[in-house]
């Protein structure tokens, strides 16, 4: 298909939440024509466990793009009517790891957008390690998916800064918005053979062993550790705002902590240990200063600035 007008390919979408429809929506207004949109099956969900739709699904049902939505990638069914749709090209945003069958169906094989600058940050929640790690910088790769997880050759890259106080939901949103452009671009090049592809190297001063890695969050791992120092348990609190939070316990209750900031004073608790007036400030004690909580989450209740909590809450 090289040196054709991108318009021209059949493209098949796979996505399922709200950070794919960004990706969907730029191809769609680009001109791309998506001939088929995978994402996940309906699921019950809210009060009243009612079946939820995917955001890609509800994009995809408004602006009339045919939907499939398999249980089962490797399902025969599925895949005689995935092949069907006789697509040149398949783009895969914040979905399901996918089986040969299907991302190696396509002629010109199946691209994928990842949310860090490839090598770095391999893995499920990519946003989340970067803030967690205290990066300065992160970015979106587009790349041909191959067997081993995010290690397929690279076509397109792009880098923004991160803020010391941004955290996880505004990286998100800024890649969000990113990763749509870098899309499009990567389906424009592909079509007209500008971009060629490239292996993941890695360079003169960055091994295997040192390559930083994004495995997936789990709850029991978000519990705050104030033994560290200030800057390690504040970007741990970024990286996990506004979902699923970072945790901790006050008077054996699960506070969510949102927000907050570093106090570089000589601690003078050990560090968990919380410091209060009970009115305007909540401190936790770490290896070299102060957590200062500014915006939470008890359980049971709502999220609320500090002041709003300490005004309700009452101390031993």
């Amino acid at each position: 298909m090289a040196g054709k007008d991108f318009t021209a390919l059949r493209i098949v979408f796979m996505g399922t939440p709200a950070f794919a429809v960004a990706s969907l929506d730029a191809l769609v207004k680009s001109g791309c024509n998506i001939v088929g949109v995978v994402t996940a099956p309906d699921k019950p969900g809210g009060r009243g466990m009612l079946l939820q739709e995917s955001a890609v699904k509800k994009y995809a049902m408004e602006h009339q793009l045919p939907v499939l939505q398999p249980e089962k990638l490797k399902n025969p069914a599925f895949i005689d009517e995935l092949r069907t749709l006789k697509a040149d090209l398949q783009i895969v945003v914040a979905f399901r790891m996918l089986p040969e069958v299907v991302w190696n169906m396509p002629a010109m094989g199946s691209v994928n957008l990842h949310g860090s600058l490839l090598p770095q940050y391999r893995g499920a929640a990519p946003i989340n390690w970067a803030v967690m790690n205290g990066e300065k910088e992160t970015g979106v790769t587009t790349f041909k998916l191959k067997h081993e997880i995010d290690t397929g050759d690279i076509l397109l890259q792009e880098s923004f800064p991160i803020a010391v106080d941004d955290d996880a939901g505004i990286v998100h949103d800024r890649m969000m918005e990113l990763g749509a452009k870098v899309l499009v671009k990567t389906v424009v090049g592909l079509a007209d053979g500008s971009i060629h592809e490239k292996a993941q190297s890695i360079s003169k001063n960055l091994s295997e062993d040192s390559l930083k890695h994004a495995p997936k969050i789990f709850t029991e791992t978000c519990e705050i550790n104030f033994n560290h120092t200030t800057a390690a348990v504040h970007n741990f609190i970024r990286g996990l705002s506004p979902y699923p939070a970072a945790f901790s316990f006050l008077h054996g209750k699960k506070i969510k902590v949102f927000t907050a900031k570093k106090i570089m004073t000589e601690p003078t608790h050990e560090p968990g240990i919380v410091h209060t007036d009970e009115k305007t400030f909540l401190y936790f004690a770490c290896k070299d200063g102060y957590i200062s909580v500014l915006n939470l989450q008890l359980e049971g209740k709502n999220r609320m600035p500090v002041q709003d909590f300490l005004r309700g809450y009452r101390f031993n």
